[in-house]
């Protein structure tokens, strides 16, 4: 081991470390800011120094200009920056979920600080993205993620560069397939709320007297609540199908080439 080590190429060893460094540093879980930098860059240095030697097959020859070495570290850490934004694509259509179902519970003004979103999110919102992250840690499916920034190099060879339109159309696809997958997550919420809201306008309409705010409000909370509750188990075993499905997709692509 020590032997490897030694005889192990820097430059081989660099270049990897740019792709999986900047994709472990944008991973959901392992590349947030509530895990240590120095446990974050431990993890990359190990993973890399196991993965070197299994992918020189795939690095160039060292370069003997500064400009050449310079662009393909600059490439390197693109795609992995691009393999790093897919997870946390993917798990972001548990925040909006969690901000429609914060909106229709009428909590949309109680925010605190969002562990997987890193920003300020709603309450709903940081709670179904902790269940979406340790769903992911305890099925290990966050071995899907490693094994898709294993196999990126059958795809994106680095001495060919990024292949930006293919990423860029990529990616786009998957902001929307996201945001379509947290609008339907909330669906339950959402038909019952817009039902419940129209109850209140016919009875504001017969009783104008009734205070519908004071009255309506805790009877609102309490069902849609209830309805969280209820609904919460089925959110995620639909969310983790397409976070799986996800990058399964996304692996396929690059095994076939797409």
């Amino acid at each position: 081991m020590l032997s490897q080590f030694i005889n192990l190429n820097l430059f081989s060893f660099l270049l990897v470390f740019c792709r999986i460094g900047t994709a472990f540093s944008l991973l959901p879980g392992i590349g947030s800011n509530q895990v240590p930098l120095k446990a974050r860059l431990g993890f990359a240095l190990a993973v890399t120094l196991i993965l070197t030697p299994v992918l020189k097959d795939f690095l160039p020859a060292e370069p003997r200009a500064v400009s050449i070495l310079s662009l393909l570290l600059i490439s390197e850490i693109l795609i992995g920056a691009f393999l790093g934004l897919i997870p946390r694509v993917l798990m972001a259509a548990l925040h909006t979920t969690g901000t429609i179902l914060a909106m229709m519970a009428s909590m949309a003004n109680m925010f605190v600080r969002d562990a997987v979103a890193e920003q300020q999110s709603s309450v709903l919102s940081s709670y179904l993205g902790m269940i979406g992250l340790t769903m992911v840690f305890v099925t290990n499916t966050h071995h899907l993620m490693l094994a898709a920034i294993v196999d990126s190099y059958t795809l994106f060879t680095p001495a060919a560069g990024p292949m930006i339109g293919d990423m860029s159309n990529y990616l786009a696809h998957r902001v929307s397939d996201s945001f379509r997958i947290g609008v339907q997550l909330a669906m339950p919420l959402i038909i019952s709320g817009v039902a419940y809201y129209l109850l209140l306008g016919i009875m504001g309409r017969l009783m104008p007297a009734l205070p519908v705010f004071f009255f309506g409000m805790p009877i609102q909370i309490l069902m849609q609540v209830y309805l969280i509750m209820v609904t919460v188990s089925a959110m995620m075993m639909v969310f983790m199908r397409y976070f799986e499905d996800g990058l399964y997709s996304f692996t396929q692509a690059q095994q076939f080439g797409l």
